[in-house]
């Protein structure tokens, strides 16, 4: 289930390149890379939900605001890109 989602994801990214714009292509980049950490860290685990991996994803992105790696601007553009993500691959 989690390499579906996660798959579900990654076609969403990779189908806006053609019509981002350079803060959507910063944003989904930095995301993808959390995402496929994320995805990593939780296969070893029991917990393979679309909600473990949100929460991890979001784990990760807290831990990066907290270290600095965003500014403000960029933190409220990459989170929310992952809300809407995340929402937009939920199974129908």
């Amino acid at each position: 289930m989690l390499a579906e989602f996660e798959s579900r994801i990654l076609a969403l990214i990779d189908d806006m390149v053609e019509t981002a714009g350079d803060d959507e292509l910063f944003a989904s980049g930095y995301l993808r890379g959390h995402l496929t950490l994320a995805v990593a860290e939780l296969e070893n685990g029991e917990d393979h939900s679309p909600a473990a991996l949100y929460q991890k994803v979001g784990v990760g992105l807290e831990t990066a605001i907290q270290a600095g790696e965003l500014s403000p601007r960029d933190q409220a553009l990459v989170l929310g890109m992952w809300d809407t993500l995340y929402q937009q691959a939920q199974p129908n």
